[in-house]
């Protein structure tokens, strides 16, 4: 009597398994590729030009090592033995046969090594260098920078979460007649490209005298954002209106149920936004640099590391250390605020 085989499937479990697996190392290599410039940018601000010009350095900050013997520093090598490799002191170059001295064992004196040494590869340590920061902080008064941008960055924060709250909050509760009809020509409004307003928008702020100020990149912000009011408009429709009904019947008005019953509940989009324009506000570059032309002492922070690019593009390092100290607080912000940042993002598009 013949029997047949049995077949053998792979467990759901197992499927699984290999699935999570898969999108896991994905993501994990996508974010490596997305981080890479990110860890150049790292290493690169601890290196000496020296280090950066050296082919043996790579991509770690390294050094050439050298041993002091009899009062002198000797260049070391990784010299193969019949122990291994070894690091050496080249104390007698010759042509086929040279002498070294082992650092480890410095009473056993010169050992003679039959090759020639300049093929040997330089032995290298890890010597990251720290200078970079301090000089570079110092070349492009990095500290002026900083005021500069927080301040600009701040106020329009600030002018951008009343306006958007506000607006938001009536597109949200408000049954305006043609309310529906206004919220697509402010959401239009995201689509019209940022050329097309320069020059208008440019020449009404010179005729308003706030050329040269902060004005223009603070003031605007006050006047709401059709993308932030999208955002915060899905939030407070999400928001039951049982609790403003509840604020009414004590006797609430609507700018104390925005205080007091839609803003703790939006926590999570408030966030969302204040970072978003916090962020851009620290990024931007363009338009500071059309409004503060020829205003040095007002320069923010990507105009400033604009120039120090160009002055010193021969330094690597001193570039690399100030882009990492520009970045360093929003990088720490967002850290500090991603559970909420993360928490608005998702929930501001789920109609709950």
């Amino acid at each position: 009597m013949a029997v047949q085989a049995k077949k053998w499937y792979p467990s759901n479990r197992m499927r699984g398994f290999t699935s999570t697996s898969l999108v896991t190392l994905l993501g994990f290599l996508i974010v490596t590729l997305f981080l890479a410039p990110l860890g150049y940018m790292t290493l690169t601000a601890f290196k000496t030009l020296q280090q950066i010009q050296d082919p043996y350095s790579q991509f770690l900050p390294k050094s050439p090592v050298t041993f002091n013997y009899e009062g002198k520093d000797y260049a070391m090598y990784n010299v193969p033995t019949i122990d291994g490799v070894k690091a050496l002191a080249l104390v007698k170059p010759g042509r086929e046969q040279s002498g070294f001295i082992d650092p480890e064992n410095v009473e056993a004196g010169l050992i003679e090594w039959v090759g020639r040494w300049r093929a040997l590869e330089p032995f290298y340590a890890i010597a990251p260098v720290f200078d970079n920061f301090p000089a570079s902080w110092n070349q492009i008064r990095l500290d002026r920078l900083f005021r500069n941008t927080f301040i600009v960055a701040i106020l329009g924060t600030i002018g951008t979460l009343i306006s958007s709250v506000a607006v938001g909050f009536g597109f949200a509760r408000f049954r305006i007649p043609g309310i529906n009809f206004l919220f697509i020509i402010l959401i239009s409004t995201i689509i019209l490209p940022r050329q097309v307003t320069l020059i208008p928008t440019y020449v009404f702020f010179r005729w308003l005298g706030w050329g040269g100020t902060w004005l223009p990149l603070i003031v605007p912000h006050f006047f709401a954002n059709a993308y932030n009011v999208f955002l915060l408009r899905q939030y407070f429709r999400g928001i039951p209106k049982d609790l403003d009904e509840a604020a009414m019947i004590d006797g609430a008005t609507p700018l104390q149920t925005l205080l007091y019953v839609i803003i703790p509940q939006s926590i999570p989009a408030i966030t969302a936004v204040g970072l978003f324009h916090f962020f851009f506000a620290w990024n931007d570059f363009f338009e500071p640099l059309i409004y503060l032309q020829g205003r040095e002492e007002l320069y923010t922070i990507s105009i400033g590391m604009t120039q120090f690019n160009n002055i010193f593009n021969t330094q690597p390092g001193l570039a690399m250390a100030a882009s990492m100290m520009a970045i360093a607080l929003p990088v720490i912000l967002f850290f500090f605020s991603q559970r909420v940042f993360m928490q608005g993002i998702v929930i501001t598009g789920v109609d709950k």
